[in-house]
């Protein structure tokens, strides 16, 4: 049964000399066409969120708390602010950036999510908009620079995905 409450207070958060670690994942979906190969960005489309107190727009995204693996983070986090579930695939990348709110200084983790079900009653469903759009669009509307590397990183891999098969973005197991 999913809980429909956001976890709060930062009590169980981990940190790493002093940076807080955030977790994150890049929803996507793929669209069905007639076609059998990714045409690029064209048949890829990004789940974006608003933010609680107003219109800019990210990636689900949050605390990695320290009785948790970072995978069952940033799922966690798609499920309370997205209302989404899925399969978290292989981490794209660590960044570094200053939080906005706080002024802190934060280490971000993302991973792409593989959406393989979209929740009409979510956590967050009060408090944020949910909106699926083109990686062109993503990049435009999203308010984080490091998760623009992110996206960008994810569109790389599955370009190289789709060029040698060999390559794999991949789902990762648990950790």
């Amino acid at each position: 049964m999913l809980a429909l409450v956001s976890r709060t207070g930062r009590h169980l958060q981990r940190y790493d000399e002093g940076r807080r670690q955030v977790v994150g994942c890049i929803p996507y979906r793929l669209k069905i066409t007639s076609q059998t190969s990714l045409e690029a960005e064209e048949d890829l489309e990004v789940l974006v969120i608003s933010s609680q107190k107003g219109n800019r727009m990210s990636f689900p995204k949050g605390g990695w708390e320290s009785d948790e693996s970072i995978k069952e983070a940033a799922l966690r986090e798609c499920i309370e602010e997205a209302g989404v579930q899925g399969i978290v695939q292989c981490e794209l990348g660590k960044w570094r950036f200053k939080s906005r709110s706080k002024g802190t200084y934060n280490e971000g983790y993302m991973f792409p999510l593989l959406v393989n079900k979209q929740l009409d009653l979510w956590p967050e469903k009060d408090v944020r908009q949910r909106i699926w759009m083109s990686v062109r669009k993503a990049r435009e509307v999203c308010q984080h620079e490091w998760m623009k590397e992110a996206l960008d990183e994810f569109v790389r891999r599955l370009g190289s995905k789709q060029q040698n098969q060999e390559e794999e973005v991949g789902t990762c197991s648990v950790s």
